[in-house]
C-alpha cells in the first residue's frame, strides 16, 4: 500500500485507527481455550468486529514466537484471513528487527516477500546497512523506532550530543537520507505528548505510528494537536490492549468494536 491509498483510506474511513493483534492466551476468553487455534479464533473474531472502524492491524511477533511453530502458524493464518477478507486495511508486523545487511536481508525477505505485510517496525541503532535492505521493496515502509513511550526511552533516546542534538532527533534527521516519507515512518509513542512538535520540526511529512493511548495514558487530542500533517494526517495510532481485552467474556468482540468505534468518531472529529 502506497502512501497516497494510505491516506484515501483515512479520509473515506475517518479513521486512522491501528488495533494492536498482541493476544495472550492467558487473557483471552475461557471459552476459546477449547479451539483448535486459540489465538487465530480470537483474532478473526476481533477483526472481524472492529474493521469498520480502523484502517491497520499490527500483530505484535513476541505473542506469537512465544508460542514456537504453532504461534508463528497462528501469525500467518491472521496475515492470510486479513489479505484475503480486509485487503485494504494496512498490516504492520510489529517486530523490530535490525542486524547487519545480510541478516537484515533475509528478515526483509521473510516479512515482505514470504509473509508479505505491508510494514515492518525496525530498530535504527547499527545504522543505515542495518536499515536500507528493507528499503528495496516497492510499496512497503520500515517503521523505525524513534522516541517511544516506555520509561526506559529516556535512558538513551533523550541523551543529547555537544551540539544539543537528541539522540532521537539525530535517528530522524539522518535516517531521512536513507528512505522518504513514501516508504518510512517513526514510532512515537503517544505519552511523548507536545514532544510531537520537536518531532515535526524534523520529520515534517513523514508518518508516525503512535502507540500508548488508552491504557499507557496517552491522549490522542495532544497527539492530533501536535503531530497530525493537515490533509493528509500521517498518523497511525495504535490501541491494543484497551480494545483487545475490554472484555473477557463472551461478548468480548462486541465490547471491542464498541471501544474501536468510539475511538473512530473521536478520530472523525480529530480529522474534520
Amino acid at each position: 500500500m502506497n502512501r497516497k491509498e494510505l491516506i484515501q483510506q483515512i479520509y473515506e474511513k475517518q479513521s486512522f485507527l491501528c488495533v494492536g493483534l498482541d493476544t495472550d492466551i492467558k487473557k483471552v476468553p475461557q471459552h476459546l481455550l477449547n479451539e483448535e487455534d486459540v489465538i487465530f479464533s480470537f483474532n478473526k473474531k476481533i477483526i472481524d468486529a472492529t474493521a469498520p472502524y480502523c484502517v491497520s492491524y499490527k500483530p505484535n511477533l513476541a505473542f506469537y514466537e512465544a508460542f514456537g511453530v504453532k504461534g508463528l502458524i497462528s501469525f500467518e493464518k491472521t496475515i492470510h484471513y486479513l489479505k484475503e477478507n480486509y485487503p485494504n486495511h494496512f498490516i504492520i508486523a510489529d517486530a523490530k528487527r535490525g542486524d547487519i545487511g545480510n541478516t537484515s536481508a533475509m528478515y526483509a525477505r521473510t516479512f515482505f516477500e514470504e509473509y508479505d505485510v505491508d510494514s515492518l517496525t525496525v530498530a535504527p541503532y547499527m545504522g543505515e546497512d542495518s536499515v536500507t535492505p528493507f528499503l528495496g521493496y516497492e510499496g512497503k515502509w520500515v517503521i523505525l523506532l524513534a522516541l517511544t513511550s516506555n520509561k526506559g526511552s529516556h535512558d538513551f533516546q533523550l541523551t543529547e550530543d555537544k551540539e544539543g542534538e537528541r539522540l532521537f532527533e539525530k535517528v530522524l534527521r539522518t535516517s531521512q537520507n536513507w528512505g522518504n516519507e513514501e516508504n518510512m515512518m517513526y514510532v512515537v509513542g503517544a505519552t511523548q505528548g507536545q514532544m510531537f512538535e520537536d518531532i515535526r520540526r524534523v520529520a515534517p511529512r513523514h508518518f508516525l505510528l503512535v502507540p500508548g493511548v488508552g491504557v499507557q495514558g496517552g491522549s490522542l487530542e495532544e497527539v492530533c494537536k501536535y503531530g497530525m500533517i493537515p490533509g493528509e494526517c500521517g498518523l497511525l495510532v495504535n490501541s491494543s490492549r484497551g480494545i483487545i481485552y475490554a472484555s473477557n467474556g463472551e461478548d468480548f468482540a462486541e465490547v471491542a468494536a464498541e471501544k474501536a468505534k468510539e475511538l473512530q468518531q473521536q478520530m472523525s472529529g480529530l480529522l474534520k
